[in-house]
């Protein structure tokens, strides 16, 4: 049974070109499902797995206090796959028809103020790691850029003269975003001043990278935010996707169209970006509330 879903993710990294970090979403998915079809329900072939045992996995699911978006997510990946299983093997059972998806729930993106944002990236000081982290902090609000295509950005996607970045996203797609002049200036600050003394005389293509010299993983960005927003004082719980939330939110309060937002963030649904919409009304409702002296 391993074999078969070995072969699915072979698939979907050559085929799909889907990226690692969602690579291991679909592996996680599939290895928590052969282990219940294996363990549980005692079956060695995907070809007898039948509707019950797929229902009776997302019910087991639901138990472990596991939300509706990632049951959600799960039955998702398990359709894909018995569906590459009937493509590939010559098998027409898929288990997964007529499964009907959990309704995910609508959680409103978590952003911060201006005021907040202000105060996260009014960072003291002029050594390398302060200069790089200034820099990585304002091309996130400047760009909406997710946190694995930060690091990920190469020397040549940067292009300064033009105020633009060039990324990659989910499916390697890529796009390009606009830079504003402060995020250009704190990049070019990084640039002459400190991004030599970090890599230690060594060679990398890479943007941003560590105080060793090698590059930055998200892991260590996540660190350096939390960091960065303790010290700014900020209360909420902060993560690198709340600087995008912020990025989009912003933009559509200052009268930014929708569809500009969408290509900037690249979304291939325009549904995706209208959360963003909901959160702007959330917060002009919280501020009437504040403000109104008949609120």
């Amino acid at each position: 049974m391993q074999d078969e879903i070995n072969d699915f993710l072979h698939y979907l990294q050559v085929e799909r070109g889907l990226s690692t970090n969602t690579l291991q979403s679909y592996k996680r998915d599939l290895k928590g499902y052969h282990k219940h079809i294996s363990n549980i329900c005692e079956m060695d072939q995907w070809n007898l797995v039948g509707r019950p045992q797929v229902m009776q996995y997302l019910y087991e699911l639901n138990e472990q206090g596991k939300s509706s978006s990632t049951i959600a997510r799960t039955l998702s990946t398990l359709r894909l796959f018995h569906q590459f299983l009937v493509r590939e093997y010559n098998t027409s059972n898929d288990p997964t028809l007529h499964i009907e998806t959990p309704k995910k729930e609508r959680k409103l993106p978590k952003v911060l103020s201006s005021q907040e944002i202000d105060a996260l990236l009014k960072m003291e000081g002029d050594d390398p790691l302060t200069i790089r982290n200034r820099a990585m902090l304002e091309i996130l609000y400047a760009t909406g850029l997710r946190v694995s295509e930060l690091v990920a950005l190469k020397m040549n996607d940067l292009h300064l003269t033009m105020g633009f970045v060039r990324c990659f996203g989910k499916g390697s797609k890529e796009r390009i975003v606009p830079l504003g002049n402060i995020a250009k200036e704190t990049v070019e600050s990084y640039l002459a001043l400190s991004r030599n003394k970090l890599l230690k005389n060594k060679a990398t293509e890479e943007l941003f990278v560590n105080h060793q010299g090698n590059r930055l993983t998200r892991q260590g960005f996540w660190k350096i935010l939390k960091a960065i927003s303790s010290e700014a004082g900020i209360t909420k719980e902060i993560t690198p996707h709340t600087l995008r939330h912020s990025f989009a939110t912003h933009l559509l309060e200052n009268g930014a169209d929708l569809r500009a937002v969408q290509e900037m963030l690249g979304h291939a649904d325009i549904s995706t970006t209208q959360i963003y919409t909901h959160v702007t009304k959330s917060r002009l409702k919280d501020i009437y509330q504040t403000y109104h002296p008949r609120a």
